[in-house]
């Protein structure tokens, strides 16, 4: 395949070490991995499909979505369709103020349902395993919103899909229009995705927790929104500062796969060593292996997408085992 928005690097490239990203390729084939592209200064040096329909098929990014979510929440503040971080969600869910209901939910913040420390009992890493229980009600929101307070908001970051939709029913109320149609005037077309869909609850709200569905090189020009600080073609899509806020590192709940901002994880690239600007790399991650990493000191961004769904985090073990070295080891030798 060619890509007109990444172009293929030539084979006379030395950026990156083309025996080990051949052993990588190799290796893929024998694993459910459908599609997987690495891309280095904006071209691509690896572009590989289990099969050559799935470069145009709509891939499910499973819980990418939340790091779209979360960038169109940067995109409604940027625009001032959202005041604050800092804004209770009770301002868009006025059943909150109801006498009924535990008061502490009034104190649960935007900034919250974006690093997942809104509080609720939510046991989707646990008990629910990867599969949130909203999806059997009628009624998601409220699903979410009757969910018992077992933590302080803010107090703990619990893996919770609940959260991210909540976020998108604030930017459909926010907007006036619905997230999906936000996302496509304001992040989907100036990110030249043309093909796309996005799945909704029975309310018309499109799920932010796992809904959105696109091409694998699509998935890749979020990855490169990122990496050039919210700008694309001259284009400032996201504010820089934005940008930098969503990917800090801020909770460490699960080490095995990294620490959480807001809907974007994080880790170290060399894990013996100290973080610094040089040795980390940030990533939505989706169940079943759907991944957008960027590795900012590299310039690079990987895209997989999987139906690994004992192995969600098979792709990133092969992330750190193939391609950073092939990167790294090279930019050493040169």
């Amino acid at each position: 395949m060619i890509s007109s928005f990444f172009p293929t690097a030539g084979s006379d490239d030395r950026q990156v070490d083309r025996e080990l990203l051949l052993a990588f390729e190799k290796r893929l084939r024998k694993e459910k991995v459908l599609s997987c592209l690495v891309i280095k200064n904006g071209s691509l040096f690896l572009e590989y499909y289990k099969n050559k329909k799935l470069a145009a098929k709509l891939q499910k990014t499973n819980s990418c979505t939340k790091s779209f979510v979360a960038t169109l929440m940067g995109v409604a503040l940027d625009q001032g369709v959202i005041s604050d971080l800092d804004t209770p969600i009770s301002e868009y869910f006025p059943a909150l103020h109801h006498k009924s209901v535990d008061p502490i939910k009034r104190s649960i913040t935007l900034y919250h349902l974006l690093t997942m420390t809104a509080g609720f009992d939510w046991p989707e890493f646990g008990e629910w395993k990867s599969f949130p229980h909203m999806f059997y009600s009628s009624d998601w929101v409220r699903f979410v919103l009757e969910r018992p307070l077992i933590h302080e908001p803010g107090e703990k970051m619990n893996y919770n899909s609940g959260c991210s939709h909540l976020l998108s029913a604030v930017l459909q109320k926010a907007s006036g229009v619905s997230t999906y149609d936000f996302a496509k005037k304001h992040l989907l077309e100036p990110l030249k995705i043309h093909n796309s869909y996005w799945y909704t609850d029975g309310q018309g709200i499109p799920n932010g927790g796992d809904g959105l569905r696109i091409t694998t090189m699509d998935m890749a020009k979020l990855g490169l929104l990122y990496l050039q600080k919210g700008q694309l073609k001259e284009k400032q899509v996201v504010s820089s500062n934005w940008i930098q806020e969503f990917i800090k590192p801020r909770f460490l709940t699960y080490e095995r796969i990294g620490s959480y901002g807001c809907h974007w994880w994080s880790a170290r690239i060399d894990p013996e060593k100290d973080w610094t600007d040089d040795n980390w790399f940030y990533f939505a991650l989706g169940f079943g292996g759907q991944y957008i990493l960027v590795v900012p000191s590299l310039e690079m961004v990987v895209v997989f997408t999987s139906e690994l769904y004992d192995q969600s985090l098979l792709p990133l073990s092969l992330f750190r085992e193939y391609v950073l070295p092939a990167v790294v080891t090279k930019a050493a030798a040169d």
